[in-house]
């Protein structure tokens, strides 16, 4: 049962950011495991549970990243992350494609609670803004849910030129490379992070986002012919 990240957490964090070495990890790679990996998988677990419980129709694959960077990224960032963050996504099966994806991430300054569409290939996002196309009013709606929360907010590159024509409301949404919907919230005193309550906060966070995630899954994906 989850519990709570702790002052230990934020001091690893800041830790590995500042020593991102071999040797300092190894020293306390304890302290990572105690006070971050751990409490994060259990904290997924919890989470994960909860949505599905609520919503028999979800099918929804846990994932807690690995400290350990990619290999191919190491020269710009050294050889850990300093953050952690776990996902939630329907399965993949066959040849990848995009797929919604709910998301908590804990980082030194800040952490964020939100629902990602991240796409490998320009052509998927070109089916994505068909849709929108086709459907504007289904998006609209959903635009106005975002407008009238304050907590979360639409983030993600943008191309230079128009992709097209849109509504107003719906311009920031189809000019997108890649999107996310993302609320970041600070370590203050009595914050959620600090108690067995984050679950929670977090599991609402993705009740509130759920209308967001079924729009992205009604996307009609043409997958990439293998090479």
């Amino acid at each position: 049962m989850f519990q709570g990240f702790s002052e230990e957490t934020l001091q690893f964090m800041w830790g590995i950011r500042l020593n991102n070495r071999r040797d300092w990890f190894l020293e306390h790679k304890e302290q990572y495991l105690r006070s971050l990996y751990q409490p994060m998988k259990e904290l997924g677990a919890q989470v994960q549970q909860r949505l599905l419980s609520a919503h028999s129709d979800l099918e929804l694959n846990l994932k807690v990243t690995r400290i350990y960077r990619d290999a191919r990224r190491v020269k710009y960032g050294g050889l850990y992350k300093d953050h952690l963050w776990f996902v939630l996504h329907a399965p993949r099966e066959g040849t990848w494609t995009p797929e919604p994806t709910f998301y908590f991430e804990a980082r030194p300054e800040e952490y964020e609670i939100g629902l990602g569409y991240w796409c490998p290939r320009a052509s998927f996002m070109g089916q994505y803004r068909q849709k929108i196309l086709r459907e504007p009013e289904k998006l609209e709606t959903l635009a106005r849910r975002l407008n009238r929360n304050p907590a979360f907010q639409l983030e993600g590159a943008e191309y230079k030129r128009s992709k097209g024509e849109v509504s107003k409301l719906l311009k920031p949404w189809f000019n997108r490379k890649e999107l996310a919907i993302g609320a970041v919230r600070g370590y203050e005193e009595g914050s959620a992070f600090f108690g067995p309550e984050l679950a929670d906060q977090i599991a609402e966070g993705f009740e509130w986002l759920l209308p967001f995630y079924r729009w992205f899954k009604e996307i009609e994906l043409e997958p990439e012919p293998t090479e």
